[in-house]
C-alpha cells in the first residue's frame, strides 16, 4: 500500500479511536485476561476495508486471543457502525492482524545484550 491520503489517515484515526474505546470496554469479554490495544489502522483508498493491528499485553496466548477477536468481527463491526454511523456512508470491513512490534523489539534487545556481553576479540 502506498502513501495514504489525508482522508484515509483521518478516517483511520476515527476508527482507531473508536475501536480503542470498544476494546477498552469489552475487550476482556473477547480475550479474558488480555489488555488489547489498537496500535495502527490502515484503510484502503475506497474506505471499504480497514486493517486493524492489535497488540495483546498480559497474555501468553496472543494468537489464540486474536483468533477469538476474529470470531467476533461481525459484532465488533456492528458496534463500530453504531458509533460512526453519522460520519460515514458505509462501515468498513474489519481485518484484524497481530502487531508483534513489541515482541520484535524485545527479541532485538536480547540479541544486542548477548552481543555486548561477548568478550571482544583483539584486532
Amino acid at each position: 500500500m502506498g502513501t495514504e491520503s489525508k482522508r484515509q489517515q483521518r478516517f483511520a484515526g476515527v476508527i482507531q479511536q473508536d475501536l480503542a474505546e470498544l476494546f477498552h470496554k469489552e475487550g476482556s469479554i473477547w480475550a479474558p485476561g488480555a489488555f488489547i490495544t489498537v496500535t495502527r489502522v490502515r484503510v484502503t483508498p475506497d474506505l471499504a476495508i480497514a486493517r486493524v493491528y492489535l497488540s495483546f499485553l498480559n497474555t501468553a496466548t496472543a494468537q489464540a486471543d486474536l483468533k477469538a477477536v476474529r470470531t467476533k468481527t461481525t459484532e465488533i463491526r456492528y458496534k463500530l457502525g453504531a458509533k460512526i454511523k453519522n460520519q460515514v456512508r458505509i462501515v468498513p470491513q474489519l481485518d484484524f492482524f497481530l502487531d508483534d512490534t513489541n515482541e520484535y523489539v524485545e527479541h532485538m534487545d536480547k540479541l544486542f545484550d548477548e552481543i555486548s556481553k561477548e568478550t571482544r576479540q583483539p584486532d
